[in-house]
């Protein structure tokens, strides 16, 4: 019955569905920030809503500039808060940026011959809540190729969980929700939503924002993009 797919991109494809706040905390791990993670996670959620008020990414940033971006806003604030000598801003973010962009490239390079396989016989669509910058990191990252077009929230003025941000993607694909697979690493925002349109589903299922999360459960879950080949016959 599928005849098309539409995935999702951050958190599932760049990072095997684990939530990226996690990815940033291993970052800042890695970097030897000395601050607590719940100061961190206080510091994730600041930069975010200022990354949604204001447009510090720029279309034609590729993912290592958003992430030194993001990086900075992030310190900064951990710096105003006490928790890092302002001195440090400019190496940690430099120095959590490569890693972060790493551990993104690494899970794209699992990621690619699934997608590989899949674009050779299914048109696809990538539907991401973004900063306006999407189609940049996708040829970055050389991953433009495998989709017929891209719904951007931060273009098209719509973000998930709304379903309609799906539907424009089934729009594109000028098929009915039923004939078209959604992949994605929220339960919330992906799947939920692009099942009350009536897309089948596949949820990756990473380490995500709460504990909560964690425990939800779902008949359609994945743990590695490399199960769907197998699941939809391929």
């Amino acid at each position: 019955m599928i005849q098309g797919i539409i995935f999702d991109y951050g958190g599932t494809i760049d990072s095997r569905g684990v939530h990226w706040s996690e990815v940033i905390w291993d970052g800042y791990q890695a970097a030897h920030v000395a601050v607590s993670k719940q100061q961190f996670r206080d510091s994730y959620v600041m930069a975010e809503r200022e990354l949604a008020r204001v447009r510090h990414i720029l279309p034609n940033d590729n993912f290592h500039d958003l992430l030194l971006k993001k990086m900075r806003i992030e310190l900064q604030d951990l710096a105003q808060k006490g928790h890092l000598q302002c001195s440090d801003i400019e190496t940690t973010a430099a120095q959590v940026a490569q890693y972060c962009y790493d551990a993104a490239r690494s899970s794209i390079e699992e990621a690619r011959p699934v997608l590989d396989l899949l674009s050779q016989h299914y048109p696809m669509m990538l539907v991401s809540n973004f900063y306006g910058n999407v189609d940049s990191v996708l040829r970055d990252f050389d991953l433009r190729q495998y989709f017929k077009g891209v719904i951007e929230s931060a273009v098209v003025g719509v973000r998930k969980p709304n379903p309609v941000i799906f539907k424009l993607g089934v729009d594109v694909l000028e098929m009915e929700p039923q004939q078209v697979l959604v992949v994605g690493d929220s339960l919330k925002k992906d799947i939920l939503p692009a099942e009350s349109l009536g897309c089948h589903t596949l949820w990756l299922k990473g380490k995500g924002w709460t504990a909560e999360e964690d425990e939800l459960t779902h008949p359609g879950t994945i743990t590695s993009l490399s199960e769907i080949p197998s699941i939809i016959n391929l």
